[in-house]
């Protein structure tokens, strides 16, 4: 008997990939929150490794149930910290003020580094901001 004769067999095939695939995405996540969280000891990390490698579907049910709100709470603050750096980083790119920018453009002139053709391009690009 062919596997995918039957359309049902393929429903049930394709329901138990995306159990998996799940499953491998929180393992994922469990794994990314051990090592994110700074409160929890190297040895309770190495155990919930251990017993995520021994039992894994139970270690991660168990996981999840025991330090799911933790867990959050740490992916949060990640975002946010990640979200800050970005902000702060847009910031400083976006703040450059057009007189430091031509500047910049004349040291690199001076330099040779670019021609005074793309001097007055930067020059006219500054002075459009």
């Amino acid at each position: 008997m062919n596997f995918w004769n039957s359309f049902w067999d393929i429903i049930w095939w394709f329901l138990w990939v995306f159990v998996f695939v799940a499953y491998l995405f929180a393992l994922v996540a469990i794994f990314a929150d051990l090592f994110r969280d700074r409160k929890l000891s190297g040895w309770g990390k190495a155990v919930w490794v251990i017993f995520l490698v021994v039992v894994p579907f139970l270690t991660a049910l168990v996981y999840l149930i025991a330090r799911g709100s933790g867990m959050a709470e740490r992916t949060a603050e990640a975002e946010q910290q990640a979200k800050s750096a970005t902000d702060a980083y847009i910031k400083q790119v976006a703040s450059s003020n057009p007189a430091a920018e031509i500047a910049r453009a004349k040291e690199l002139l001076d330099a040779g580094t670019i021609t005074p053709d793309e001097y007055a391009s930067l020059k006219a690009r500054a002075l459009a901001h």
